[in-house]
C-alpha cells in the first residue's frame, strides 16, 4: 500500500516479543512513541503489548516473519494504516549460533546472514518511504560487539553483524540530507534468553556448568558483568530522541569497554 501520512512518531520494532526488543518497546512507549511490535511468538507479543498499555503506552501486536518479505510487507501495510504512519524502526531481531568453522553448514551461514542481516534490509526499505514521507525518521540497528570485532566459533554470526554494522554506516551516508538517522548499537553478552540458550548448548557440547561458561563470558568485559536489555534500550531511546538528530552512521558499543575506541 502507499505510504500514509505521519500522525506522531510511530516505531516497528522487530524481535519485539522478548529481551532487547521488549525493553525498546517499553522505553519508547514511555516517551509517547505508539510501538508495533513484531514477532513470530504471538503469546510473547500479546504479553509485551499489554505491558505497555499498563503503562499507559499504544501497542500494535504483529506477528510475522522477517525473514519472509510478504510477512514484512504486510505487517508495515497494517501498522501504518493503524497508526497513521511509520518514523523509527529497530531492527532487533536476530539470533546467534556457533560452530567451528569447519563444522560450519551451509544451511547455518544461511540462516545467520538471512536472519541477522538479510532482514533487517528487507524490514528498512519496506518501512523507509514512510519516513521519507513524513520527513524525518530514526532507524537503529541492533548489531553486537560481533560486528566491530572477531570472535571464534561465530564465523557466521560475526559475518551478518559485522555487514549489518557496514549497512548503517552506508546508509546513514545516503540519507543524511534527509533528516534521518541510521545508527547501530553493538552490545556484548546481553542478560538475555538466547545467552541462556547458547550457554546451555555450550555446556551440552563441553560437557562443563552453565555457571562456569556464565562466568567466562562475563570476565570479557572489564566490568566483569553481562549486560541488561534495558540498558541497551535506554541508549537506542536516546538515539530515536529529536537530540540525537546529530548521530547517525555510529556504532556504538554497550560491552562495559571490551571495545574502547
Amino acid at each position: 500500500m502507499p505510504p500514509s501520512a505521519p500522525q506522531g512518531e510511530v516505531a516497528l520494532i522487530t524481535g519485539a516479543g522478548r529481551g532487547i526488543g521488549r525493553a525498546v518497546a517499553l522505553r519508547l512507549a514511555a516517551d509517547g512513541v505508539k510501538v508495533g511490535l513484531m514477532s513470530r511468538t504471538e503469546t510473547e507479543l500479546a504479553e509485551v503489548a499489554a505491558a505497555v498499555r499498563k503503562a499507559g503506552g499504544t501497542a500494535f501486536e504483529l506477528p510475522g516473519d522477517v525473514v519472509l518479505a510478504e510477512d514484512v510487507e504486510r505487517v508495515v501495510g497494517e501498522l501504518t494504516s493503524a497508526a497513521g504512519g511509520l518514523t523509527m524502526l529497530v531492527n532487533n531481531a536476530g539470533t546467534g549460533k556457533s560452530a567451528p568453522f569447519a563444522k560450519t553448514s551451509r544451511a547455518l551461514w544461511d540462516e545467520m546472514i538471512g536472519l541477522d542481516l538479510t532482514s533487517a534490509f528487507t524490514v528498512t526499505q519496506a518501512a523507509l518511504p514512510h519516513m521519507l514521507l513524513a520527513g524525518h525518521g530514526r532507524i537503529v540497528n541492533v548489531a553486537s560487539t560481533a560486528g566491530i570485532k572477531g570472535y571464534p566459533y561465530i564465523v557466521a554470526y560475526c559475518a551478518a553483524k559485522h555487514g549489518l554494522v557496514g549497512m548503517t554506516r552506508a546508509l546513514a551516508v545516503e540519507l543524511a540530507g534527509k533528516k534521518i538517522t541510521v545508527n547501530a548499537v553493538c552490545p556484548g553478552y546481553v542478560d538475555s534468553a538466547m545467552t541462556e540458550r547458547n550457554l546451555q548448548v555450550m555446556a551440552e557440547k563441553t560437557k562443563r556448568r552453565v555457571e562456569e561458561l556464565r562466568r567466562e563470558i562475563e570476565v570479557m568485559s572489564p566490568q566483569h558483568r553481562l549486560f541488561s536489555p534495558e540498558e541497551v534500550a535506554e541508549t537506542i531511546g536516546y538515539l530515536c530522541s529529536s537530540g540525537a538528530r546529530g548521530i547517525t552512521g555510529q556504532a556504538i558499543s554497550i560491552c562495559g569497554g571490551e571495545i574502547a575506541c
